[in-house]
C-alpha cells in the first residue's frame, strides 16, 4: 500500500558494508561510505535524497570499519536509521538484504551507499513507486542509459523490452542499461534464499526466469563513484548543477 506521500514504501535498505577495494588507497583508513564527495560523505548523498523524498526510515548494514559509519549515523534525524550489524561476517548484497529482512516492510527500497545522482523532474523513489506493480514484479530496478552513465567504464548490465522486462547483457555485447544501485523490491524476491554471503544477482536471475524482474529508465544524471579518479569529475559536474 502506498504511503501518504505517494511512496510504495516508507523504508529503504542502504547497503554500506562493503570493503571498497576499488577505492583504495582512500579506504585504507576509512570506509567507502564516509569518503567525501562535493563536501559530504557518500552515504549522506543517498540518505539526503531519501529524506527529501519523504522516505522515513533507513536500515543501514555495516561491516568494514563499522564503528566509523555507526558514529556518523547517530547524528542523523531523517531518515530514522536502524543499523544491521554484519561485523562478524560480510554477507554481500543479497545476504545483507536477507539478514535485514525482519526490519524491512513489503515492498522496500534498496540503495547503494555510494550512489550520487541528480533527480529528473520527479525524485527516483516516487518514479519507482508510480511504476510499481506488486502483482507482476519481484523487483523494479532503476536503470541508467549506458550512454549517460557518468564515469562508467563497463559493458552495461541489462536489456529492457518495451514493457520494462529485463534480460541480462548478452555475451560479447554492450548492454544499453546500467543498474543505478537503486531498486524497489518485494520480499518475495528474498524467498528461499541461501544462508551466508551471496549476491542479489542470484535473486535477480530467478526473477528474470519467472518474468518478474523489471526496469525503469532514469531521467536524471547519475555518477559512478567507484574509484578515486571518479571523485573530481563528479564534483565538477555537481558544481555545474
Amino acid at each position: 500500500m502506498a504511503t501518504k506521500r505517494g511512496l510504495a514504501s516508507d523504508t529503504a535498505m542502504v547497503l554500506a558494508a562493503g570493503l571498497g577495494k576499488r577505492m583504495r588507497p582512500l579506504t585504507a583508513s576509512q570506509p567507502k561510505p564516509m569518503i567525501r564527495v562535493a563536501g559530504k560523505p557518500l552515504i549522506d548523498h543517498a540518505l539526503d535524497r531519501l529524506a527529501e523524498a519523504g522516505v522515513a526510515k533507513a536500515v543501514v548494514n555495516v561491516h568494514y570499519l563499522a564503528d566509523a559509519v555507526e558514529a556518523h549515523l547517530k547524528a542523523r534525524k531523517s531518515p530514522a536509521v536502524t543499523v544491521s550489524d554484519e561485523r562478524e561476517l560480510l554477507l554481500e548484497t543479497g545476504g545483507g538484504l536477507l539478514k535485514a529482512a525482519d526490519l524491512l516492510p513489503d515492498p522496500f527500497f534498496s540503495v547503494n551507499s555510494d550512489n550520487v545522482w541528480l533527480d529528473g523532474p520527479t525524485d527516483v523513489f516516487h518514479d519507482l513507486s508510480a511504476a510499481w506493480n506488486a502483482d507482476r514484479m519481484d523487483a523494479l530496478l532503476l536503470l541508467v542509459p549506458h550512454t549517460g552513465a557518468r564515469n562508467f567504464r563497463g559493458k552495461g548490465d541489462f536489456h529492457m523490452n518495451g514493457r520494462g522486462r529485463l534480460t541480462r547483457r548478452r555475451s560479447g555485447r554492450i548492454a544499453p542499461f546500467v543498474f543505478a544501485g537503486i531498486q524497489l523490491a518485494s520480499k518475495r524476491l528474498l524467498r528461499d534464499a541461501p544462508e551466508g554471503p551471496f549476491s542479489t544477482n542470484l535473486l535477480w536471475d530467478r526473477a528474470i526466469e519467472e518474468d518478474r524482474l523489471y526496469g525503469l529508465a532514469f531521467t536524471g544524471e547519475w555518477f559512478e563513484v567507484g574509484t578515486p579518479q571518479a571523485i573530481a569529475p563528479t564534483e565538477a559536474a555537481l558544481a555545474g548543477g
